[in-house]
This record gives structure tokens, C-alpha cells and sequence, in this order.
């Protein structure tokens, strides 16, 4: 069984080269604008900011949308929920039909269908603003997971942390331990296919027999994997200890991280930009 955890995608794009912390904190801020903007207009430039990086860090459309599989579901339950109504004679008293321009369909009249259930247009047209809100908050995430490695974030966390270092609090300990499940992600899944094929092979039946029979067929793979990834850490605490991690006070870095003029130059452009949106639009 072959497992793919890592989602980044090797580029020397300037997004690529953007500091870690820069695109974590516009990321942020563009989450926070998605949900303080209310009209078209603002929702569309969001919309071209997010394919406008997309673009520059070369990053595959198809690629992208393929992951968005799961939040389909989310989509079509808002889309649903927003677009028809029980009572079309009362939807605004009953839904309060939210707070967001519904474009082209405002004041647009309900549409029986059965009864008293009927389709609104101002619910669906409101329904696709949250939907396209949830899809390219969810890309501009991807963005960052495909620009950035796992190392680079979670140095990124160190460096947030460092302020709470004044509250004797273990910040880079934390980086470390968030790095080092990141990194048994990966193992993990590796030593689960092992220990599955392994019981596979000799005669173990996964797809066989009820919902019980199957559950405790699992039991030979679990119990394995578990002692298999202690196995693991116990290793890994022996190499950190002869390796005297935690004998000084800091942990020094071979390549301290500088944020560059560039860098900066982009954070602030990109911060002015989304509270100009948030308060405009």
C-alpha cells in the first residue's frame, strides 16, 4: 500500500520563496476578509487575489479542486438549506435571509413548487456567496500546504510562539513536537501497510464474514501497529538523548530566518488591501 501524505509541490516561485510566516498571517487575514465582506464585488476581487496566487505559484487547478471532494457536501447542504424554503409566503420573517447582497435576483419573488415549498431566488443567490466564501477559504489554504514544507511551517510556529517564551512557556519544544507528529504522519501510514499486508498474506479475512467478524479481524493489525510506532518513539528518544536534546536552555538555528524587504513589502500590501476590503466592501 503506497501513501501520499505530503501535499507540497517543489517550485521557485515567488510564492514559493514568500517567508513562511508571511503567507501564514495573509492567510489569516484573507480568512478574515472572506467573512467581513458582504457585496459582489468584494467576494469577486477575493476570488481573482486567490487565482492570481494560484497562478504565480504555478500551482495545478485540477490538482486543487480534485481535494475539494469533501467539501462538496458542505456546498450542496448550503446551497440546499438557502435556496428553497417550506413556507415561501413568510421566508423573510422565518430564514431573516442573512446579511449579504444577493446580487441581480434582490428582490426577486419566491417560486412555488408544492404547496407552500418553493424555490428562493435570493436564498440561492445568497447560498452561492457562502459557498464560494467556504471554497476559496479552503484554497488559499491549499496554496500555502502547496507552497510551503512542513519544516518551513513549523518554524513559522516556533517564531509566532517566542513571544510566550516571557511566560517561561516551551515554545520550541512545541515546534518540535508539532514537527515530529507531522513527520510519524507519514510513518505511520507506512507501517500500517506493512503490518496489513503482512497479515494479509497469511490469510487474515478483512472483507469477510459481519460487521463484528470483520472488526475483530483488525485487531490483528492494530495491536501490531501500536507496538510497532512505540517501538518507534522509544527509538527516538534514545537518538534525542545522545544527541543531549534539552541540556541548554535555547536551541540555536544553523540558518536563522530574516524576514527580507520583499517579504515585508508584500505583508503590507496584502494587510492594507484586506482591511481596505473588509471596511469597504
Amino acid at each position: 500500500m503506497q501513501f501520499n501524505i505530503s501535499i507540497y509541490i517543489p517550485g521557485a516561485t515567488s510564492v514559493h520563496r514568500l517567508d513562511a510566516r508571511v503567507k501564514l498571517v495573509l492567510l489569516l487575514a484573507y480568512s478574515i476578509t472572506l467573512f467581513f465582506i458582504h457585496t459582489w464585488a468584494g467576494l469577486l476581487i477575493c476570488i481573482a487575489a486567490c487565482l492570481a496566487a494560484t497562478i504565480l505559484a504555478r500551482v495545478p487547478f485540477r490538482r486543487m479542486f480534485s481535494l475539494l471532494v469533501p467539501v462538496y457536501v458542505i456546498l450542496a447542504f448550503t446551497l440546499a438549506f438557502n435556496s428553497f424554503a417550506l413556507d415561501v409566503g413568510h421566508v423573510a420573517t422565518i430564514y431573516g435571509m442573512g446579511d449579504v447582497s444577493a446580487g441581480v435576483l434582490t428582490g426577486a419573488a419566491p417560486v412555488p413548487l408544492f404547496g407552500t415549498f418553493g424555490f428562493v431566488p435570493e436564498g440561492f443567490a445568497r447560498g452561492c456567496f457562502y459557498a464560494l466564501r467556504i471554497v476559496f477559504l479552503v484554497l488559499a489554504s491549499f496554496i500555502v500546504c502547496f507552497t510551503t514544507t512542513s519544516n518551513d511551517l513549523t518554524d513559522a510556529l516556533n517564531d509566532f510562539l517566542k513571544p510566550l517564551r516571557a511566560f517561561r512557556v516551551p515554545t520550541q519544544d512545541i515546534a518540535m513536537m508539532v514537527s515530529i507528529a507531522l513527520r510519524f504522519i507519514p510513518v505511520t501510514a507506512e507501517e500500517f501497510g506493512q503490518v496489513r499486508a503482512a497479515q494479509w498474506a497469511r490469510g487474515a479475512a478483512f472483507s469477510d464474514g459481519s460487521v463484528i467478524e470483520r472488526l475483530r479481524a483488525w485487531q490483528i493489525v492494530l495491536i501490531p501497529l501500536f507496538v510497532g510506532l512505540f517501538r518507534r518513539a522509544d527509538n527516538l528518544a534514545i537518538a534525542m538523548e545522545s544527541r543531549c536534546y534539552g541540556m541548554g536552555d535555547t536551541r540555536t538555528e544553523l540558518n536563522p530566518r530574516r524576514l527580507s524587504g520583499s517579504s515585508v513589502a508584500v505583508l503590507g500590501i496584502g494587510l492594507a488591501a484586506c482591511v481596505a476590503l473588509g471596511a469597504l466592501l
